[in-house]
């Protein structure tokens, strides 16, 4: 058996979640995108009592690395390391749009495309197939009514994610399809769980944010 505590705070609603090995033990959910510096470490602490443990029973962490809100992965992942280093737990970090791929119903399509809006008609976007295999890797991408159109000639792509409704008002094709995907830390659970076997760790001390593009403040 093992504990194991999943972090998201890339999207818009931030989540953890609680694990035995793959199996959901306990999930919260913050819709406030605002709160959730505030909000993290007392949901993680109200989650691992409700479930009748207590925090040093946690054995590895599982986070989604990006890419997502800049704000948030920072808020998500310092959290995550300053845990693994109070309770020298390993880290274990999973790409935001893989995590998303996981969280797409059972449809007809070949690949799935999960998209976080990245403002205005950008969007962070990968593609994998039905295994979950990556097809085209995580990068941004500005939408228009020729996106994606090389694969659309022989495929059917599932979009999903913030981003969908960007591509779905430009982007008109047979092969397209756009889908609701609700991914929630809970999805973190079966790769985590994979990794966690696999002892599959990232190094704590030099871990990142996968932000795919540099933040960027103007001059003042």
């Amino acid at each position: 058996m093992a504990i194991l505590l999943h972090i998201d705070t890339a999207l818009e609603t931030a989540s953890v979640c609680l694990s035995d090995n793959e199996k959901v033990i306990g999930l919260a959910i913050n819709e406030k995108q605002k709160d959730h510096a505030a909000w993290l470490h007392p949901a993680i602490l109200d989650l691992v009592q409700a479930a009748g443990l207590t925090v040093s029973d946690i054995e590895a962490i599982g986070i989604s690395i990006g890419p997502g809100s800049y704000t948030g992965l920072r808020i998500g992942l310092s959290a995550a390391k300053g845990l693994c280093y109070a309770l020298n737990i390993p880290l274990i970090t999973v790409d935001t749009l893989y995590m998303m791929a996981h969280a797409i119903e059972e449809n007809n399509a070949d690949f799935i495309c999960p998209l976080i809006d990245a403002r205005r008609m950008e969007v962070f976007a990968a593609v994998y197939n039905k295994l979950w295999q990556e097809i085209v890797q995580p990068s941004a991408l500005i939408v228009d009514n020729k996106s994606f159109f090389n694969l659309l000639l022989t495929k059917r792509i599932a979009f999903c994610g913030s981003g969908s409704k960007k591509l779905q008002s430009v982007l008109c094709h047979d092969n397209a399809m756009f889908t609701e995907c609700n991914a929630t830390a809970a999805h973190l659970a079966p790769i985590v769980y994979d990794d966690w076997m696999k002892k599959k760790f990232s190094d704590l001390a030099y871990t990142e944010p996968f932000y795919i593009k540099e933040f960027y403040t103007k001059p003042h």
